[in-house]
């Protein structure tokens, strides 16, 4: 089997690392906080001292990390792992990052003589660990045939929506509606207390009626136990949704709701909930009282 190098086990990357441990796939892990590593060593999974240590010898590296920042460390930075990369190297990035530093990252693997796949995921901590979550992947196809033995393990589905860039674009795309949407609930259920309806019964409607998608369903119930055990953190999705503007800016579109949604994200985090799940983008409503008496949980 493919010997794998993963970099990064935190939210989502120690949930994927473990579906491949599971998996029976020869694995060496590396995690910034070495703590987090602790649960591989039931399984007996050797942890890396660095990136460029995961690397050596591996035939795929895998890197599920927070941002362009992040990533650019991982790969490129002292002791990174590009530099230990072995030609024919098969190197994913899973974390969601700008298109811009993708396309930068992926003529580094190819001077490099590896192949190169972007694939980001759609799903949050549960899907993670049940190896249900769906990949978007940009990249040349034989590379995505080669992967996908791989990525089976992790995922429902792998979908390859084109060349390098299309995985890291379609996510961006995903993410500025999850965003906006979890923008737009805090308000609906500010409104909804605000004028005197009972919660509980317009949470059923908005669940089940056109409104009703799996995050307004997920967010929802979070949001009015104000229970922000984090899934997916606020911050990130903060960064999602400047990614996303600042891609679009390139194709010359304002994005005017993602633009509203960030600002709200941003309140919530200097408000100190940055480090808390999405749902918390709620603290952000001025004057809101939706589950007050319960008081909120920070991470």
């Amino acid at each position: 089997m493919m010997r794998v190098a993963f970099l990064g086990l935190g939210t989502m990357g120690g949930g994927m690392a473990m579906r491949l441990a599971a998996a029976g796939f020869p694995l060496r892990v590396w995690n910034r906080s070495p703590g987090r590593a602790e649960a591989f060593q039931r399984p007996g999974v050797p942890l890396a001292s660095s990136p460029r240590d995961a690397a050596a010898g591996a035939d795929v590296v895998i890197s599920m990390v927070a941002d362009d920042d992040a990533s650019r460390a991982v790969w490129t930075g002292a002791d990174g792992a590009l530099a230990a990369a072995a030609g024919g190297a098969l190197l994913i990035e899973c974390s969601t990052l700008s298109p811009v530093w993708i396309t930068a990252l992926a003529a580094a693997a190819a001077e490099r003589g590896c192949a190169f796949l972007d694939a980001p995921v759609t799903g949050s901590k549960p899907q993670a660990e049940a190896g249900e979550l769906l990949f978007l992947v940009g990249g040349d196809a034989v590379a995505f045939e080669r992967a996908k033995p791989l990525l089976q393990p992790m995922s429902r589905e792998a979908m390859h929506l084109g060349p390098v860039g299309s995985g890291a674009r379609m996510k961006l795309v995903n993410n500025f509606v999850c965003g906006v949407q979890a923008a737009t609930l805090a308000e609906a259920l500010a409104l909804v207390e605000a004028s005197g309806l009972e919660v509980g019964k317009a949470v059923t409607v908005l669940a089940n009626g056109a409104p009703g998608s799996p995050l307004v369903k997920a967010l929802s119930g979070r949001m009015t136990a104000r229970d922000y055990r984090v899934l997916f953190m606020l911050s990130l999705m903060r960064k999602d949704l400047s990614y996303a503007i600042d891609e679009a800016a390139r194709h010359d579109l304002p994005l005017e709701t993602a633009k509203t949604a960030r600002a709200m994200f941003q309140e919530a985090i200097d408000a100190g909930w940055g480090s808390s799940d999405m749902s918390a983008v709620l603290e952000s409503v001025k004057g809101h009282r939706i589950g007050a008496k319960t008081g909120g949980h920070r991470a």
